[in-house]
């Protein structure tokens, strides 16, 4: 009861007054809304889609809002411009794949970012909400491939958000526990995303957008909180569907629970020299953001905090607890080299028997029958990958196919990206093999023969242009069409099937079931991998 109490509360503080606004006096033909915080005015690209950037969809969390739930924004009164990106969430320059539109970094980062092309708010278009992937510490809803502009031009309603990222969106500590009414702390930038669901529940109306259809997405970190939001009491009922891209809270480590997360969080604040929660508030973002780039920093986790996660998200899946909605979900061919399993020993069939046997010692003979050595490049690969991302994906996918009563479509991403641009050079050849997610650097790597972790976020949201770094072929345009026609469908229909579109089939419980590849020849294909997964979840 308690639970269900604060999730009232808590949709009632994210709401405010929040009403659809049904006629908004000066219309979107004039690239101007009204929503229930006050009246804003955007802009209209060449392509007649009206973009509005940088929208505050919760009050600043700074001073004493740090390290607290998302509290409503300061109505206004005057028309606010919303022609610009808001201030991406503190981070570090982690990632050498990312690019930002947005003006620096900021504790005051809540906004978030709509496309449509809706010329009135009467119309009812399917809405797609897109969380950034980053490794929950880097990231922004400026990026150019999660541009919305594309989505908008095939009637769908784009938002980008903005969350709270590493220590700011993650710490949790026993005063911050203590002092929630909720008696939980940590995971701010998850309650961020409900927020944002919230604010696009009440106010996306007046864009054309419809408030009962909309779908959630991310990738990586995006795609994590997208499992996250399913599980949710605060949030499963504000979607209708949900995608996800590589990866899921699902995994093979399980969460840390608030206790334990308390406690990295009072490690943390002893290193800074700050004992308590007032000396923690106290100090400027930029010392915060600087300690955790420290070798020995704590990572700060998603936990099961007993509010936002009553029980870890693998309970609640299993138990159909989660949202009942269509899922769309699946990872890529090569989310990791073959140094994931490897490090930096050379690629031989005996270094690779080796590093399987300390891995998984009596269960070593096991773990080559299906990552055999004898192809040990490609089972060196496929063993990275599902130990790093894939199988987190395919325990979703599988509970949701088992207990979510709704079909799940799944994909494996198999193109690789192209040779780069003559004039990108040596200095970009990192991102020819991906880059490895929280290393802190972009370290060079040999050219991918799979398609690497994050390589299908262009093509599928229709942003192949905005990516200088590669030379994109004819091939690769047509891969970004099926994938940017198979999101479109489903999101307006639950249901990526479509005319001209190869036939991809739901998944179906257990062992014998279909996913898609996605190709240049894009087809369907019996699942061969589950016995991997079944095995990597032994104890």
């Amino acid at each position: 009861m308690k639970v269900f109490l604060a999730i009232a509360l808590l949709a009632g503080t994210l709401a405010a007054t929040a009403q659809p606004v049904k006629n908004p006096p000066t219309g979107l033909q004039n690239n101007q809304v009204k929503v229930a915080s006050g009246p804003l005015a955007g802009s209209m690209a060449a392509s007649g889609i009206r973009e509005f950037k940088g929208v505050p969809y919760a009050a600043p969390p700074v001073g004493h809002r740090r390290w607290q739930a998302p509290q409503p924004v300061e109505p206004w009164t005057t028309v606010r411009p919303a022609t610009q990106f808001g201030p991406r969430a503190m981070q570090l320059p982690l990632f050498g794949d990312m690019n930002f539109r947005s003006n620096g970094v900021s504790e005051d980062c809540l906004y978030l970012n709509v496309w449509t092309g809706a010329k009135s708010g009467q119309e009812r278009r399917p809405v797609l909400v897109y969380f950034y992937g980053g490794g929950f510490v880097a990231g922004d809803g400026s990026e150019p491939r999660y541009d919305g502009e594309a989505m908008a031009k095939r009637g769908i309603v784009a938002v980008t958000v903005n969350y709270r990222l590493g220590v700011f969106g993650f710490m949790a500590h026993p005063e911050l526990t203590q002092e929630s009414p909720h008696h939980a702390s940590g995971n701010y930038g998850l309650l961020d995303q409900a927020a944002a669901l919230a604010w696009v529940k009440a106010n996306i109306a007046a864009f054309g957008g419809d408030p009962q259809h909309v779908t959630i997405a991310g990738e990586s970190a995006g795609s994590y909180s997208v499992s996250a939001q399913m599980a949710s009491p605060l949030s499963k009922n504000l979607m209708a569907g949900a995608i996800g891209e590589s990866g899921s809270l699902l995994g093979l480590q399980p969460l840390p629970t608030l206790a334990q997360a308390e406690q990295t969080g009072v490690a943390f604040a002893a290193a800074v020299g700050a004992p308590t929660l007032a000396a923690l508030r106290a100090l400027p973002a930029e010392q915060l953001l600087a300690a955790t780039g420290k070798p020995d920093a704590p990572r700060f986790s998603t936990n099961v905090d007993g509010y936002f996660l009553p029980q870890s998200p693998a309970a609640i899946f299993t138990a159909g607890q989660q949202a009942h909605v269509p899922l769309l979900v699946g990872w890529n061919s090569q989310e990791s080299g073959y140094q994931g399993v490897l490090g930096n020993s050379p690629l031989t069939a005996e270094n690779y028997q080796a590093a399987v046997q300390k891995l998984y010692g009596e269960r070593a003979a096991g773990a080559l029958k299906l990552y055999p050595a004898a192809t040990a490049e490609q089972s060196a690969t496929d063993l990275a990958s599902d130990r790093f991302i894939a199988y987190s994906t395919w325990k979703w996918a599988d509970l949701q196919t088992q207990t979510g009563g709704r079909p799940v479509y799944r994909y494996l991403y198999a193109r690789p990206r192209p040779a780069m641009t003559p004039e990108m050079g040596d200095a970009t050849a990192n991102l020819a093999g991906g880059v490895t997610k929280g290393t802190g650097a972009a370290a060079p790597a040999p050219p991918a023969k799979g398609a690497v972790h994050s390589a299908e976020i262009e093509y599928a949201l229709g942003n192949l242009p905005t990516n200088k770094v590669f030379a994109w072929t004819p091939d690769d345009y047509k891969v970004s069409e099926q994938m940017q026609a198979y999101f479109a469908n489903f999101i307006k229909n639950g249901n990526p099937n479509g005319a001209g579109l190869p036939t991809w089939p739901a998944a179906k419980p257990g062992a014998g079931g279909q996913l898609l590849r996605i190709d240049v020849n894009t087809r369907a294909e019996a699942d061969q991998t589950r016995a991997r997964y079944l095995f990597l979840e032994q104890k």
